[in-house]
């Protein structure tokens, strides 16, 4: 049941994931073993040491690749360590193109961890092609995208920008976390790679942390794969179950949340407390045409700022009762943020700093107008 000619929802839920063949189970077992009994020396079922490979994670990586379109994907134990082994394919001294309001963890990994290392980096509106071109350096070797951006929401013409890498030799890689491969698929859009926090819309219950990389070139699928034997920072089977299970309502789940989302921009466009909206399926987002044309639908994720800037922001993130103020997204409840202070720390103080006014909100599951009314009683308070 995984021929490519399936549709989505089917795909996530069989690919990969045929019935267990000792026993017939119907959901794929959680093979809590470190090693595997061998028939003779170097001789084995496909399974020697679960760091190199587990029947769990085996599934999880063939649903995954099925969804984006890839011959190959690969799961790590967090969506940075997956961030961490595309960047190691890189030579030392490569130049990157990153976004210029990337999110902060990328930021912190390229500039913190592997720039001293040698690893340059520019930083990029990269909806604009003339500052990509500006930026360009004999040594880029990649450029680095998101879309929808973390934590505004810009949009990035993934065509345009994986065609310009290809004729300077480059490769793009696109960080399809907020937009999830149900509703976009960049490799089938000319990306080289993509990446993934799976403890995000793919897991889609708060209970699990984990990363992905999509690709369809051999070589650096032979490279990924080996990187992630190396260096060892593989999801435990446990966490590839939660994510499987998560993944096989991803799709319904992001009807949903899209849905909620709209309910909740309707408000924030309305409040007199709110300066500016920002999100993709608002006609008057600068990216919406390119947004409408590359995704299905357009998120669950809605960041917005406050007229009366960082005081107001910081007392509307305490007083939302549904909302939960927490770090991560794309899980089934609300949560809300303030990224100048939470997830975005790591760039203050750098060209990438955000809007200390700027508010981000993980639009979940609940009942939309409970959402709406819950944003609307704290926005009226401050």
């Amino acid at each position: 049941m995984t021929e490519p000619h399936f549709g989505f929802e089917t795909r996530a839920i069989h690919a990969g994931q045929a019935p267990d063949e000792t026993t017939g189970a119907v959901v794929t077992p959680i093979y809590q073993t470190s090693t595997y009994a061998q028939d003779e020396v170097g001789v084995h079922r496909g399974y020697e040491y679960s760091r190199t490979a587990n029947p769990t994670r085996t599934a999880l990586e063939r649903c995954l690749a099925s969804l984006e379109g890839a011959a190959s994907g690969f799961a790590f134990s967090s969506g940075m360590a997956a961030e961490d082994a595309v960047l190691r394919v890189l030579p030392a001294d490569s130049h990157v193109i990153i976004p210029n309001d990337a999110y902060g963890g990328t930021f912190r990994l390229i500039d913190k961890v592997f720039g001293p290392n040698g690893l340059q980096y520019s930083a990029v509106d990269l909806s604009d092609r003339e500052q990509i071109e500006r930026a360009w350096r004999p040594n880029t070797r990649l450029v680095w995208l998101e879309s929808p951006t973390n934590p505004l929401l810009g949009i990035v013409d993934i065509g345009a920008v994986a065609r310009l890498a290809r004729e300077r030799g480059a490769r793009c890689v696109v960080d399809n976390t907020f937009a999830t491969p149900y509703l976009q698929q960049p490799l089938a859009l000319g990306a080289d790679i993509v990446v993934h926090s799976t403890t995000k819309y793919l897991g889609g219950h708060s209970d699990v942390v984990g990363g992905f990389v999509a690709v369809n070139d051999v070589n650096l699928a032979t490279h990924i794969a080996y990187l992630q034997n190396a260096v060892g920072a593989v999801p435990g089977p446990f966490d590839c179950f939660l994510v499987l299970r998560g993944v096989k309502t991803v799709a319904v789940r992001m009807e949903r949340h899209c849905a909620n989302a709209r309910a909740v921009v309707e408000l924030l466009e309305r409040h007199p407390s709110v300066a500016s909206v920002r999100y993709p399926g608002l006609p008057t987002h600068p990216g919406h045409e390119v947004a409408a044309r590359q995704m299905r639908d357009f998120g669950g994720m809605v960041a917005f700022t406050l007229a009366a800037g960082e005081d107001a922001a910081l007392k509307l993130v305490s007083r939302t009762r549904l909302f939960t103020l927490a770090e991560s997204l794309g899980a089934v409840e609300s949560l809300i943020e303030h990224p100048a202070q939470m997830t975005h720390a790591s760039v203050a103080g750098s060209e990438l700093s955000v809007d200390p006014a700027l508010v981000r909100v993980s639009v979940g599951l609940e009942t939309a107008g409970d959402l709406v009314d819950d944003l609307r009683q704290a926005l009226d308070s401050v």
